[in-house]
């Protein structure tokens, strides 16, 4: 038990991450990936075609990538051929990865374009089933890692990289994808090729497609961007309704946090696993998140913010990946206390804390926890998915911007942004941004934060002493590790 006279001011408790040996050849980085895939409604098997322009360090003889092998139900990709320019190479495909060996050269760096043939029944990656209305849906729902399972690549996200979409489906669906469309074309009766274009590098668990029936609404443009609604004809009434407050969302956060970092901001009602998924450009929330109540601003605000925080200065491995969803969390209150006042913004953080605290003694673990969670696949997605990641992250913010003030804080979050926008990084990169910012020495700050777990568990007393007309307070910290609170 350590005892300390300190005053108080609302703090928090812990969790984790993810661990950091995935087994990433450093050698290799992606710089493109042109993925073509074939749908088709007679089976759930899928075509697949991919172009990946490739850097190799000097040296590098081969390129490791991720792809799901098929299993004993005949599940899974089946590599059916790799090229570069027209020439084969050899290539062994087993536990889930795809080595290609690559002509080295020993002096210099050289870029390669690979491409890979293969197809098979999505395990996983890609959710091909009907959606509540009975048509038959296509989404994909890579986060966080399971663009493996129908698409050969680096499925981490330390690797971005720049994408063509190149769908063909049957002509009475419409796709979506990231980026912009820069082509749809009728090539007979039966079949449309659909191609998009993102040409901001982005990681892979935010590459996706949606194909369906959908009701589109180009609902606004908001400072250059523009801002629609992707849902099932059947409920376009209410969906239009729905989404269209991501227009006032968007222009919030473009004011506080800068440009937004895509081409459009696509608001997609899906058929996936997990509901909502902060997908690069092209956000789908569950079929469910419509009813023509607008009960979903604060996921919308939430999924929004992940484009600035997560997308686009995206955590470097999942021990970080608080950057992403502890930031989304508290901008969503931010978002909230803009919208209808401090008191709500209280409510919010009191609840969080609640739920932080609770999870604590459940799992007494750090935020940024590098030994969790096992790679090259992620085995509990409810591992990163906690309230220390969330919840007790947006706490960190909240108490940061206690201690910096408003101005500072939004001015750092500007700066952090713009600094690592595109781009990869690890907690440390943003304490030293807001470091450079205030001006303050903050290690300690994200110390007993992010990297302890726990929180100040206290007790008081306090004497008053007549003679000297004095209150004497003391609290006392008791639990193992000290924290250092301002009284």
């Amino acid at each position: 038990m350590n005892r300390i006279l300190i005053l108080l001011f609302i703090c928090l408790p812990a969790f984790l991450g993810a661990s950091s040996n995935y087994p990433r050849n450093w050698n290799i980085d992606v710089i493109h990936y042109t993925f073509t895939i074939k749908l088709n409604d007679d089976t759930y098997q899928i075509e697949g075609n991919t172009v990946i322009k490739v850097k190799l360090m000097k040296g590098e003889p081969s390129l490791i990538l991720d792809l799901v092998n098929q299993n004993n139900d005949g599940k899974g990709m089946k590599v059916t051929s790799v090229k570069e320019n027209g020439s084969l190479l050899e290539y062994e495909h087993k536990n889930n990865r795809l080595t290609i060996n690559v002509p080295a050269d020993k002096t210099e760096d050289t870029v390669h374009d690979i491409e890979i043939s293969y197809s098979g029944i999505p395990i996983n990656g890609l959710v091909i089933r009907k959606n509540k209305f009975g048509d038959r849906t296509f989404f994909g729902d890579n986060y966080p890692d399971r663009a493996r399972h129908w698409l050969p690549c680096v499925d981490h996200p330390s690797d971005k990289a720049t994408l063509d979409w190149i769908v063909t489906a049957p002509n009475y669906y419409q796709v979506v994808g990231n980026g912009l469309r820069v082509e749809e074309t009728n090539l007979n009766d039966n079949l449309k090729l659909s191609h998009w274009r993102e040409s901001v590098p982005i990681s892979t668990k935010v590459m996706v497609i949606g194909v369906a029936r959908f009701a589109v609404q180009y609902v606004a443009n908001v400072k250059g961007t523009s801002v629609e609604s992707w849902v099932y004809p059947q409920n376009k009434t209410e969906g239009f309704h729905d989404y269209a407050i991501a227009v006032n969302v968007l222009d919030y956060y473009i004011n506080h946090l800068g440009t937004y970092p895509y081409e459009k901001l696509a608001n997609v009602q899906s058929t996936t696993m997990y509901g909502a998924c902060e997908n690069a450009s092209n956000i789908f929330y569950s079929e469910y998140s419509i009813n023509g109540k607008g009960e979903n601003e604060r996921l919308i605000a939430h999924e929004i913010a992940h484009q600035w925080f997560g997308n686009s200065a995206t955590e470097k491995d999942w021990p970080h990946a608080w950057l992403s969803e502890g930031f989304a969390t508290y901008l969503t209150h931010l978002y909230w206390e803009y919208k209808n006042g401090r008191e709500h913004l209280v409510k919010g953080m009191l609840s969080d804390r609640a739920r932080v605290i609770n999870y604590f003694h459940r799992n007494p673990l750090p935020v940024v926890d590098t030994g969790l969670v096992s790679f090259p696949v992620i085995e509990n997605l409810r591992e990163l998915l906690s309230p220390n990641t969330y919840q007790k992250g947006g706490w960190v913010l909240h108490m940061l911007r206690n201690k910096l003030g408003d101005e500072l804080f939004w001015h750092g979050l500007k700066e952090y942004y713009s600094t690592y926008r595109d781009s990869i990084v690890l907690t440390s990169d943003f304490m030293n941004v807001i470091e450079d910012v205030s001006g303050e020495q903050l290690e300690k700050f994200f110390e007993q934060w992010l990297y302890n777990k726990g929180h100040p568990e206290l007790t008081g007393t306090w004497i008053f002493d007549d003679n000297k007309n004095e209150i004497t307070i003391t609290l006392t910290q008791n639990q193992d590790n000290l924290f250092f609170v301002p009284v």
